[in-house]
């Protein structure tokens, strides 16, 4: 498979789910009473925070790792095994968050709001990269 593609599927692998993650969590907001807006506002600032810095480190990353590539190459070496690991285990845990009862509606407003717009940004380095 060529580079430039490699690029395009680890963009999808990171901004699908994104973009799913976000819609929730601005569902999520949209349920919440204003008056405790403010506080999960703050969350979600801090979460986009944190986010926006590990996922630029891994992002230039595996970008790298990728144009190091040669030019026709498997899928499979887009990531390193620890990245396909990491993919795996966090669309696991994302699933499994969504059955487990007694999550509150403000965890899910401030924590999806702030890790889907990151991992939309993600997608758009990786692009950019390309």
């Amino acid at each position: 498979m060529n580079n430039k593609h490699l690029y395009c599927i680890a963009a999808a692998l990171w901004g699908i789910p994104g973009i799913i993650i976000t819609i929730k969590g601005i569902r999520s907001y949209a349920t919440m009473p204003i008056t405790n807006l403010w506080w999960l506002l703050l969350i979600t600032a801090g979460v986009l925070a944190g986010f926006f810095f590990m996922f630029k480190r891994i992002v230039d990353r595996y970008s790298k790792r990728i144009s190091s590539l040669p030019e026709k190459t498997s899928i499979w070496q887009t990531f390193p095994l620890r990245g396909w690991i990491l993919i795996i285990f966090m669309t696991c845990l994302g699933i499994t968050l969504r059955f487990v009862p007694g999550i509150p509606p403000a965890f899910t407003a401030s924590f999806y709001s702030g890790l889907g717009p990151m991992l939309i940004f993600a997608a758009c380095r990786f692009i950019l990269h390309k």
